[in-house]
């Protein structure tokens, strides 16, 4: 059973910490009151992520496999390189989707929803006729949109009377695209052929090096200017950690220079101690920034004019 397990990629798991922004983003700005049933909803909304998450991981490695044989490490997975039977593996989605949604009811419809929502944006993704990480450009879109998915799962575990702001919402989503687009970067320069490459990942086709490392620029400002709006409205003190997002940001695309890059495997980050730096700073001064005032930036987002 261990390739069984593997091609859900547990390890995978640390990914689905990106819903806790989500729910920080909810207690500081709706004031919910967070006690014990509130750490209950975190753990069956966790345990329903990894699941779905995991459904989502079992058909793409089945559905990739006949790609995957062209990559340097990917022909290497248990669906490629070792006999695996279908009807367990569609016994495996099977079990997960069921068990990830008996989970996510436990939180709440509309969680629930969010959870059906990331599965769907699975199928989409890996199955045909549409999937569509076979198409430039949306292929990134698609699947960071997970990112966005995974902050709404956050908030919804915090609070369903309200919505949160659209500005982070597409911050969040564009951070995820500016990863998603970084690792194909990594990958194609790993590759190193641009035929093998294509025949690997059919986007790749219409891809080279500058269009990835150009979109993967694009996604970044998109990202950095939404969540610029979202601080400036809603805790301009945050404003002052923004060189420590641009930090993480520009540490990660240097990283994405480096030969067989962990950027193409993201759960093996933990690795790069200089990027764990950046992070750890950059959610510090959130931490510190949220408690503290600082009624001069104020100054800066009223309107005025200055006589001559």
């Amino acid at each position: 059973m261990k390739k069984y397990i593997k091609i859900a990629r547990p390890d995978h798991w640390v990914k689905n910490a990106f819903i806790l922004p989500g729910v920080a983003i909810a207690i500081l700005l709706t004031d919910s009151i967070i006690d014990g049933l509130t750490f209950v909803r975190l753990l069956w909304g966790f345990f329903a992520t990894c699941l779905i998450a995991s459904a989502n991981y079992v058909i793409n490695e089945w559905l990739d496999a006949e790609f995957d044989q062209y990559h340097p490490t990917k022909k290497f997975r248990p669906v490629v390189s070792k006999g695996m039977k279908l009807s367990l593996v569609m016994a495996e989605y099977i079990f997960l989707i069921g068990a990830g949604i008996f989970c996510s009811m436990q939180v709440s419809i509309i969680f629930m929803e969010m959870e059906v929502w990331l599965l769907i944006m699975g199928v989409l993704y890996n199955v045909k006729p549409l999937r569509t990480k076979d198409i430039p450009y949306l292929d990134v879109l698609s699947e960071s949109v997970n990112n966005l998915i995974r902050l709404l799962l956050g908030w919804f575990l915090v609070t369903e009377t309200y919505q949160p702001p659209i500005s982070i919402l597409i911050g969040y989503w564009m951070a995820g695209a500016f990863l998603m687009a970084t690792k194909r970067y990594a990958e194609y320069r790993m590759i190193g052929n641009p035929e093998q490459a294509g025949l690997y990942r059919k986007s790749f086709l219409y891809y080279n090096e500058k269009l990835l490392l150009i979109s993967s620029f694009f996604y970044g400002m998109s990202a950095t200017f939404f969540m610029g709006i979202f601080m400036i409205k809603y805790r301009i003190e945050y404003l002052i950690a923004m060189p420590f997002l641009f930090g993480l940001f520009s540490m990660y695309l240097y990283i994405s220079f480096k030969e067989d890059s962990a950027v193409q495997k993201p759960e093996k980050l933990y690795r790069e101690k200089k990027l764990l730096c950046f992070l750890f700073v950059f959610i510090a001064a959130l931490i510190v920034l949220t408690f503290v005032d600082i009624p001069i930036l104020d100054y800066y987002v009223e309107i005025r004019l200055i006589g001559v």
